[in-house]
């Protein structure tokens, strides 16, 4: 059984910023399930037994080396796509989530090609097509707590 294509995955999103307008990007490599070659906010799956903010706070350790020192949960989305011709389900968990820049780096880098900061005005493309849903659905919202720090 394969998660998001034989029965609805359910993962936690997040954007994570540097409390100074800065927010961050992962460019996906080929080693990943799909979309490679395009830029992604971050995300993973929930595993059994674990809480949203447990997985959240996991997944952000092993993609950026990082604990998150101020999480903002932003409600959840439901996430339809394609993967290699068969489509997905995914309940998506969004959070805006605050980290210290200089202690960020590559925590998977079988998964992960570069990182880059970049601003709410300044998104990068080609964007992994799951975030592009998040950015529709909370861009001023995201706007406002990215650049009030």
């Amino acid at each position: 059984m394969r998660k998001g294509l034989d029965y609805t995955g359910i993962t936690c999103v997040f954007l994570c910023h540097d409390g100074q307008g800065n927010i961050l990007f992962s460019k996906r490599s080929k080693n990943c399930r799909d979309e490679w070659g395009t830029w992604d906010i971050g995300a993973g799956s929930m595993r059994f037994g674990e809480t949203i903010r447990e997985t959240l706070i996991r997944e952000i350790r092993e993609e950026y080396c990082v604990q998150p020192t101020d999480i903002l949960p932003f409600g959840m989305r439901e996430v339809f796509r394609e993967h290699e011709g068969e489509k997905t389900h995914w309940l998506a968990f969004d959070h805006v989530v605050q980290v210290d820049r200089d202690q960020v780096a590559i925590g998977e880098p079988d998964k992960v090609d570069e990182l880059m900061w970049t601003t709410i005005d300044n998104l990068p493309e080609p964007m992994h097509s799951a975030d592009k849903s998040f950015f529709e659905q909370h861009f001023g919202e995201i706007a406002r707590i990215v650049n009030s720090q």
